[in-house]
């Protein structure tokens, strides 16, 4: 997990410093089309295949809401402190938490409304509306927050269908060709230069993902999730050091909020499952 956040810090950094030389929606394209040709090897063995009945229309719906996240985080990005988009970033899970009880009927006990709340104090406190401005980048990340969100629960959907690696692959090509009429319509030159950055982009969120999927395969999401908290000091630290952004301790706070909020829904459900399967005194006795 800690190689995972500096992976995905280094995704913003990179970001972050190419500004807004290139248009979101191009430098979004390039970054998946460069993610496109590292997993290209076993997409084609993929859409040889076939997939299970449904899965391409879900595959579809998935590609639509996630490029919409990601031109929103990449607009973000180039308009806002690092620390600022980490620390929004942090609503996705809870988003997930609402929409899994929305969509998919899970229940929504007391416990996960009340961390819900909490960690909208806690972008509430990152935020600090009538405080000070609000930009239309802070507005952009939260949009990426609710589309991230959505994304994911159509992964849940298809993990049930496919493969993780399946999943995954489909959601690059899928993401690539929804952004490539808007790059095309947005389209400046590129330089040499900026295309090795974005391609680098690409192997660090590739790193990212890869990293974080061990972490998840070696150790309990109880271990793995407080360890994300470490993504916004990186990010905090990348900001003062790289781009002279000041640390605000708001950002730094509200961030905690979140992340604790995530933290206590994760260790209460896992907590849950093991009292669902662990069974009760005299069960195991001939």
């Amino acid at each position: 997990m800690l190689a995972s956040g500096l992976s995905f810090v280094g995704v913003t950094g990179i970001v972050r410093y190419l500004g807004t030389d290139l248009p979101a929606a191009q430098s979004a394209f390039l970054r998946f089309a460069f993610g496109v040709v590292f997993l290209l090897p076993s997409l084609l063995p993929l859409i040889g295949r076939g997939f299970a009945p449904g899965a391409m229309r879900l595959f579809t719906l998935r590609g639509v809401v996630h490029t919409a996240a990601v031109v929103a985080w990449f607009y973000a990005m180039a308009r806002i402190p690092v620390a600022e988009v980490t620390a929004i970033g942090y609503l996705n899970p809870v988003l997930v938490t609402l929409g899994a009880a929305l969509f998919f009927g899970e229940k929504l006990a007391l416990r996960r409304i009340m961390a819900v709340v909490v960690a909208i104090l806690g972008a509430l406190i990152v935020l600090r509306p009538g405080v000070r401005e609000v930009t239309d980048g802070h507005m952009a990340q939260v949009a990426a927050a609710f589309f991230f969100a959505g994304s994911y629960l159509f992964a849940k959907r298809l993990s049930q269908m496919e493969s993780a690696g399946t999943v995954v692959a489909m959601m690059s090509l899928f993401v690539t060709l929804g952004l490539l009429p808007f790059a095309i319509w947005v389209w400046v030159p590129v330089s040499p230069a900026q295309l090795g950055w974005l391609a680098l982009v690409a192997a660090f969120a590739t790193s990212g993902h890869y990293c974080m999927t061990r972490a998840f395969t070696a150790a309990p999401l109880t271990v793995t999730q407080p360890v994300t908290f470490l993504q916004l000091v990186w990010a905090t630290l990348l900001g003062a050091l790289a781009f002279g952004e000041a640390v605000d301790p708001f950002v730094l706070l509200g961030g905690a909020v979140i992340i604790a909020a995530v933290s206590y829904i994760t260790w209460r459900e896992a907590s849950l499952k093991r009292r669902a399967i662990t069974p009760a005194v005299g069960e195991t006795k001939v």
